[in-house]
């Protein structure tokens, strides 16, 4: 009789725990917009909307670059910091390139997440097409 008591006493819990959601444990649910999913999962190259968006940042940034030297020819050539004569294309492939191991220093070293070496390659390209 005690037993039933007990059982009567924690069916309440269970039918809450029910329609709190527990029962769909396991079920698979929908997760939403994911920087890290897929966009396209059968094709080839695991195409994501961050790779996406790395790509259609470079391509933009090489098609601006290639308006300013429709409108202003001779690639803007300067002495820099660095010693270099550089032009605008060099101080893009320079500004790409201190981003890639400024990410990756920081990947190696710190870990997640990325907002500040975000920052610091934007202060870097800043730095690239003002003084080199």
């Amino acid at each position: 009789m005690r037993k039933l008591i007990l059982l009567a006493a924690f069916l309440p819990a269970v039918a809450m725990a029910q329609t709190q959601g527990w029962g769909q444990v396991a079920q698979p649910q929908d997760q939403g917009f994911s920087w890290t999913a897929p966009l396209w999962p059968g094709f080839w190259m695991a195409w994501t909307p961050a790779t996406l968006a790395v790509f259609i940042g470079i391509f933009s940034a090489m098609g601006v670059l290639t308006v300013i030297e429709i409108l202003r020819p001779g690639g803007g050539e300067r002495l820099g910091a660095l010693g270099l004569v550089t032009t605008r294309g060099d101080r893009l492939f320079l500004t790409l390139l201190g981003t890639v191991y400024i990410f990756m220093g920081w990947l190696w070293l710190v870990g997640m997440p990325l907002w500040w070496p975000l920052a610091l390659s934007i202060a870097w390209g800043v730095f690239c097409f003002w003084k080199v």
